[in-house]
């Protein structure tokens, strides 16, 4: 029996760092189940995402949804379940989450595009300064479950509203002919290329960097 949502709107509300005990488990076993990722990866995530609710400027929301066929679906749903205040009622469970934070010079995500965009031609003072202002999407995902209902826009949309910040930069996997959800609601939303073909230190993947000011219009996001 395959899970699938309610046809109940998806509730998208904030993610407090005082309730992060209540939301980052759920949030990060919705990360590992949409990205494949092996099952265990979440010990060494959930003490980098507990790392970032510290820096300046970060915030998050969750996209919340009711699960139907619970009995069948329990493995899944017990993992995605949040407790009250967060969740509205005890079949309410968290399938999308989006969060970020102030770019600065001393995090790691930093530096790695600096040097990318040095080696792509950058003179140091151009590099400093496009990275002078920006805000980092640093995690963007919707259970397999929650997809293709425009989840994705409606986290990206909230967590990118009130933000003061001049652009928005973030990275993701190259895919052949950009041929996913998560390419075609960038593009739709005006991303543009920063950098392409670029390796992480540790990561044998090519991922592209995409950016764009703000604030974010979605009433003249492209169709």
């Amino acid at each position: 029996m395959s899970s699938r949502l309610d046809a109940a709107p998806i509730r998208i509300a904030a993610l407090p760092a005082d309730f992060s005990h209540l939301w980052l488990d759920p949030a990060v076993h919705t990360y590992i189940t949409a990205m494949h990722y092996p099952r265990g990866s979440e010990n060494h995530r959930v003490p980098l995402w507990r790392d970032h609710i510290a820096r300046p400027g970060w915030s998050a929301y969750g996209a919340f949804a009711t699960l139907s066929r619970l009995e069948a679906l329990r493995p899944t749903y017990s993992r995605l379940r949040v407790r009250p205040p967060l969740a509205h009622s005890d079949t309410e469970a968290l399938v999308g989450v989006a969060y970020g934070y102030r770019g600065a010079p001393d995090q790691w995500w930093h530096r790695q595009l600096y040097s990318g965009l040095l080696r792509a031609g950058r003179r140091p003072d151009e590099a400093r300064e496009f990275l002078r202002d920006y805000f980092e999407l640093t995690e963007l995902h919707v259970h397999p479950a929650g997809q293709g209902r425009g989840v994705g826009e409606q986290l990206l949309s909230a967590l990118l509203a009130d933000r003061t910040e001049a652009k928005v930069l973030l990275s993701t996997p190259e895919v052949p002919a950009e041929d996913n959800r998560a390419w075609g609601l960038y593009r739709r939303l005006g991303f543009e290329d920063v950098l392409r073909q670029f390796n992480f230190v540790g990561d044998a993947r090519p991922f592209a960097f995409l950016g764009r000011p703000l604030p974010l219009d979605t009433t003249t996001a492209q169709h």
